[in-house]
């Protein structure tokens, strides 16, 4: 237990650095056709970004082969029905037959998440947001994380990012509202 907590310190003072880089990578691997829909989110009347917003989930899940989008779709669909086991086997394999798909390892994450794996779903998040920096929902997810543990300053920083990429992002704005009541987040 105390080697998984200095294990998530480091992890978590090395996303403080990645937090502080701005999540910049130069192995983003986005679509040229989810960053058109992306700016297209940004300036998207409120009525329109959840259909805008679909549409960016459903390009960035695109792998471009069959056999990842099944891997995709059954562990999804194990996760839905709450056997997480099930769903990280699938996102596992996933990941190693598709190691530069981000989607994979965003997927994990969840599954590492609600199977309460920390550690791992920090990692998974990592590479996630190093292959595709633009994923809001893996920022998001980084950032209730870094909540969870009492990285506040991180997390509302992290939420803000979120935001950044798409303004309608309700989980962001009201987790950044929320600190904000507590006084953490707050800009000058």
């Amino acid at each position: 237990m105390v080697n998984h907590i200095v294990n998530l310190k480091h992890t978590v003072a090395a996303l403080g650095f990645w937090v502080l880089l701005g999540g910049v990578s130069f192995a983003q691997t986005t679509m040229p056709q989810a960053d058109e829909l992306l700016a297209k989110l940004r300036d998207a009347p409120a009525e329109e970004a959840s259909r805008i917003e679909r549409e960016v989930q459903t390009a960035w899940a695109r792998s471009g082969s069959a056999s990842i989008d099944l891997l995709l779709k059954r562990g999804m669909d194990a996760l839905a029905a709450g056997d997480t086991p099930l769903a990280i086997e699938h996102f596992t394999a996933l990941t190693d037959h598709a190691p530069l798909f981000a989607e994979g390892y965003h997927a994990r994450a969840q599954a590492y998440f609600r199977a309460d794996l920390y550690g791992p779903a920090i990692d998974d998040l990592e590479m996630a947001l190093a292959l595709n920096p633009q994923q809001f929902n893996a920022i998001f997810g980084l950032g209730a994380i870094l909540q969870e543990f009492g990285s506040l300053p991180a997390a509302a920083t992290l939420y803000r990012r979120v935001l950044a990429i798409n303004p309608h992002h309700e989980n962001a704005q009201k987790a950044l509202d929320g600190l904000r009541r507590d006084g953490i987040g707050r800009t000058l």
